[in-house]
């Protein structure tokens, strides 16, 4: 089944949850925020959301950063 994954055609299988998708990329289900066809997919659906042909999916990884000598304070 095809797909178009962060803006590119991509065969998939048929059935594929969320969560098969993120482990086959290699890809942290807690370290990701999940777009399926402009709706943001709650991470708790990861494994139990199947995609369906042309669905359209960008994956957003999150980064950690930032100096641990700077911290910052709110007040």
């Amino acid at each position: 089944m095809r797909i178009t994954l962060n803006g590119e055609s991509k065969e998939v299988a048929p059935d594929l949850s969320v969560g098969s998708l993120l482990q086959q990329l290699e890809l942290q289900p807690d370290r990701v925020a999940v777009e399926i066809n402009l709706s943001i997919l709650d991470r708790s659906k990861f494994t139990t959301w199947t995609l369906q042909e042309g669905d359209r999916i960008e994956i957003i990884s999150f980064i950690g950063g930032g100096s641990p000598r700077h911290p910052v304070h709110c007040e």
